[in-house]
């Protein structure tokens, strides 16, 4: 089953909000999708696999115009929350997750071993990030979003990645699937 064919699909959220786990469950549920496991391989961090194209060099491209954006119509494709921002004109729809900021922030640290001695600050300018880029697909005209919750999604599979299956607009795609891929192991901080 393919997506409309017209408009480009795109899963976001700032870094560790759970943007791989929205990614693995439309896989489970027969979503197309477009990434490649040989540009970052799952590790630790992310078991099931981070779902991105190019390594996550696609914010690169997006700002110099060089991303093949129209190649990948009709599939889903991971762009994290600041590459939002400089997506062309054109007809998108987003489902955008956001997470609990401290749980995002001890993600990071663990992710990159480090302990944020200006975590205060760090939290503000995500804090931002997000509410900017929350702000900028509410404002635009060509993109229809919706907004979901990882700790909602952890809570309650069901009901909100029913939701998911709602916005995809087709009932072609598995459920059931999509609800049993969420790994509530993999819920660590």
């Amino acid at each position: 089953m393919k997506l409309g064919m017209n408009k480009n699909y795109i899963v976001s959220g700032i870094e560790r909000s759970g943007t791989s786990l929205l990614m693995q469950l439309l896989q489970a549920g027969g979503v197309p999708l477009a990434f490649n496991t040989e540009s970052r391989p799952p590790d630790e961090n992310n078991p099931k696999g981070y779902f991105e194209l190019e390594g996550g060099k696609i914010i690169n491209k997006l700002m110099n115009g060089t991303f093949p954006l129209s190649g990948f119509k009709g599939e889903f494709i991971k762009i994290t929350a600041f590459g939002v921002k400089f997506l062309p004109p054109g007809e998108y729809d987003i489902i955008y997750i956001q997470r609990n900021i401290d749980e995002v922030l001890a993600s990071m640290e663990k992710m990159a071993k480090i302990h944020d001695d200006n975590r205060e600050e760090t939290k503000d300018s995500f804090i931002k990030l997000n509410n900017m880029i929350v702000s900028l697909i509410k404002k635009r005209e060509d993109m229809n979003a919706l907004f979901v919750n990882y700790n909602d999604i952890m809570q309650d599979p069901q009901t909100h990645i029913k939701e998911i299956h709602d916005f995809l607009g087709s009932s072609v795609f598995d459920l059931n699937e999509m609800i049993g891929s969420v790994d509530k192991a993999l819920y660590r901080n």
